[in-house]
């Protein structure tokens, strides 16, 4: 099968072996194979191995373990070794593509509903009514992460952006206010939108040198979800602030999550979404369809920082 390897001399198409499924695991032809930010630190890695985290495509084949799952099902995944013509993952790792949804559209949407939905639901223990804050929100997860928050029950969504223009679109996928954070008051912004309180639940995708400045965005007794780093890894904490607001923050990675684990979160996630993705209402915008052959192409395009919405490869 054809393959794209992050290898010293870049992302290369090469012919690899098909994977075979482990007791646990199920085949799939994949279809659409979406790119996320994780992917170029792969990349650099120069580890040589396939690149890639989400696809959707057919079951083909499954291990024997393997009982809610058969050949021919549509399936939408998140896992490793994505951007390939076959890949395997664990059989708690993927969800059923509803029948009028297209393959690229579904291949979009797994990674951002996992991570957003558990910072949302499972870290921050958002209740209806609260206020919640997606800094860093014009990423494809940050733009699932505000219609989570709806369906949720959040009264007041807020979506920060440090582009004017991503920021002016953040309304289309329901934010109630847009914050440009690249401006000096961004802070005093989001105090008067929420009456001089603060937020409750902050998923912060900036962290490092920002973290200051987003503790003081929250409310009292307010949570703060650690999902992304955008601004960096390591930043001057004011502790004082912390104890004063007695902010709770939580870290979530999947890198350190058990396979069952993983299980758990994805069946927590069906059960709570399940409805709303069948029915088509978590959406995120397709910015451009690469080929599989184009991928270096495809990762440059995400690298340069240009685009608002999903670049997936068709294979």
């Amino acid at each position: 099968m054809k393959a794209i390897f992050a290898t010293a001399a870049g992302a290369k198409l090469c012919n690899t072996e098909m994977p075979t499924p482990g007791p646990d695991e199920i085949l799939v032809k994949v279809r659409a194979a979406a790119l996320n930010r994780a992917d170029l630190a792969s990349l650099a890695a120069k580890d040589g191995k396939v690149l890639g985290m989400e696809w959707a495509g057919e079951i083909v084949n499954v291990g024997h373990a393997v009982t809610e799952w058969k050949p021919g099902d549509r399936v939408m995944c998140t896992g490793s070794a994505a951007y390939a013509e076959y890949a395997v993952t664990d059989r708690g790792r993927a969800m059923r593509i509803p029948d009028d949804m297209p393959l690229e559209e579904a291949a979009t949407l797994m990674l951002a509903c996992q991570t957003m939905h558990n910072a949302i639901a499972t870290a921050s223990r958002m209740q209806r009514g609260e206020t919640l804050m997606i800094h860093g929100a014009s990423s494809g997860v940050g733009l699932i992460g505000m219609q989570i928050g709806k369906l949720l029950g959040a009264r007041v969504v807020i979506g920060t952006s440090t582009n004017s223009m991503r920021c002016a679109r953040l309304g289309e996928f329901g934010a109630d206010y847009a914050i440009n954070a690249s401006s000096s008051g961004w802070v005093e912004s989001i105090l008067r939108a929420t009456g001089g309180k603060g937020v409750d639940v902050i998923v912060d995708q900036v962290s490092g040198r920002e973290l200051n400045k987003t503790m003081k965005a929250c409310a009292m007794l307010g949570r703060i979800v650690n999902v992304g780093r955008l601004g960096g890894n390591e930043g001057v904490v004011d502790l004082n602030w912390h104890a004063l607001r007695r902010i709770s923050y939580h870290g979530v990675t999947f890198r350190t999550r058990s396979v069952q684990e993983i299980r758990d979160l994805t069946a927590f996630l069906v059960r709570d979404l399940g409805g709303a993705i069948a029915n088509r209402k978590l959406r995120l915008p397709i910015e451009r369809v690469f080929p599989l052959e184009q991928a270096a192409a495809a990762l440059d395009h995400m690298k340069s920082n240009t685009h608002f919405g999903k670049i997936v490869l068709s294979i």
